[in-house]
């Protein structure tokens, strides 16, 4: 695609109004609470235009021999905690990146001291001085103290200490709460410990499920084993930013969220072999896949940065084969086996996939980027998607049915 035109494509894509994007979602349709059996889930298929109501287990006959899974073994972290002042006000510190150190792997094994990029919640009872709070941790009693650091425009850094014979990763587990979705309007009750997690989850650091994921079980598996249906794992920590609203009236005036993920050699040659049978459990895994590209693309054109993906920078790229852009990345591992990045990518319609064949996904919130990325894959057809779900029977959002869209 010629520059000028490239840009001007660019700029066209940034005035869809996010109003032509909503739909009316009861209360009631929301679901609060998961399913006994993760895998007995509705599934609403969407194949060649057509769309029928399954069962989860389902998705074993409906997915093609020989394909990949690229699913996010990401795993949500305690991030919740509740401290209370002297006077009994109640203040929540919900932890979100990791500050100092930087790198999750070294914040979650901090012992003694750490320091959190936080959204505090009753601040304005926490004019001055620490916060404390005692537990109990095998049968000693342990302490935390919370201080403010520095405002940041919307959130705040905290710096947290503690008896240094534990780790971050130990008191999170012992004093935080799983950070279950705010639309579900209820405290985290101990079902959530488990069931707000995929049965692969591994690698703590994420605020929210990558929730396309919560249907599969060890029995799903097995029989899509059967088929020669391969799985891959990528790491994208999912951030507070997938709750966030488009509240511009067109999409150009959002501001999209920036997420770290981490991608190894062996996970990126298994993407490659299978470009063109490729399914992305959730928008985090083709969020990371379909980046990955882009990062190839960059590095293609020896691009100092190509380990980030800004918001509307992919609009403005060349295209290139992503065997080509796969290629581009794997030579640039050189001695290290995986990739480290960030990326803020956005996908609305009007966007082309090149990794992603079929997408396993829930069923998202009006006014939200997700469900722009729903519109990308099968265009117009996803209010005739979404109106199928509403009228037979689908839950929706963090704890709800799911779809598979096959392209």
């Amino acid at each position: 695609m010629p520059q000028n035109v490239a840009l001007f494509f660019a700029m066209e894509i940034q005035k869809i109004k996010i109003s032509e994007y909503t739909y009316d979602l009861p209360d009631e349709k929301i679901a609060k609470f998961p399913l006994e059996n993760r895998d007995k889930s509705n599934l609403l298929l969407y194949k060649n235009g057509n769309i029928e109501k399954l069962i989860f287990t389902d998705i074993i006959e409906e997915l093609p021999e020989n394909n990949l899974l690229v699913m996010n073994n990401t795993k949500v972290i305690y991030a919740r905690l509740i401290f209370h002042k002297t006077t009994g006000s109640k203040i929540e510190i919900f932890c979100l990146n990791p500050h100092q150190p930087a790198e999750y792997n070294l914040a979650f094994d901090a012992k003694g001291k750490s320091q959190w990029i936080c959204i505090v919640g009753n601040q304005k009872k926490w004019k001055h001085g620490d916060l404390e709070l005692k537990f109990d941790f095998q049968g000693e009693q342990k302490c935390i103290k919370a201080r403010k650091i520095e405002k940041l425009e919307s959130n705040q850094i905290i710096e947290f200490e503690w008896d240094n014979d534990l780790t971050f990763s130990e008191v999170l587990e012992a004093i935080g709460e799983i950070p279950i979705p705010p639309y579900l309007n209820r405290d985290a009750e101990e079902i959530d410990k488990t069931r707000y997690q995929t049965v692969y989850s591994k690698i703590g650091g994420s605020v929210a499920a990558p929730t396309a994921g919560l249907h599969f079980t060890e029995n799903v598996f097995t029989g899509l084993a059967k088929k020669n249906i391969t799985t891959a794992e990528v790491t994208l920590h999912v951030g507070a930013g997938t709750f966030k609203p488009v509240k511009s009236e067109e999409i150009g005036g959002h501001e999209m969220h920036t997420e770290f993920f981490r991608v190894n050699k062996a996970t990126l040659e298994q993407i490659k072999a299978k470009l063109g049978n490729i399914t992305a459990v959730g928008t985090t895994s083709l969020r990371t896949i379909e980046s990955l590209y882009w990062m190839g693309v960059k590095r293609s054109l020896n691009k100092p940065d190509f380990n980030y993906i800004a918001q509307w920078e992919i609009y403005d790229l060349p295209v290139i084969p992503a065997e080509d852009a796969f290629d581009a990345l794997l030579n640039s591992l050189d001695s290290d086996d995986e990739i480290k990045a960030h990326t803020q990518i956005i996908i609305v319609p009007g966007y082309e996939f090149k990794v992603a064949n079929n997408i396993i996904t829930n069923f998202h919130q009006p006014n939200s980027t997700l469900l722009l990325l729903v519109a990308a894959f099968v265009g117009n057809d996803w209010r005739k998607t979404y109106d199928f779900a509403l009228n037979n029977g689908f839950r929706f959002l963090s704890y709800g049915d799911s779809s598979l869209l096959m392209g």
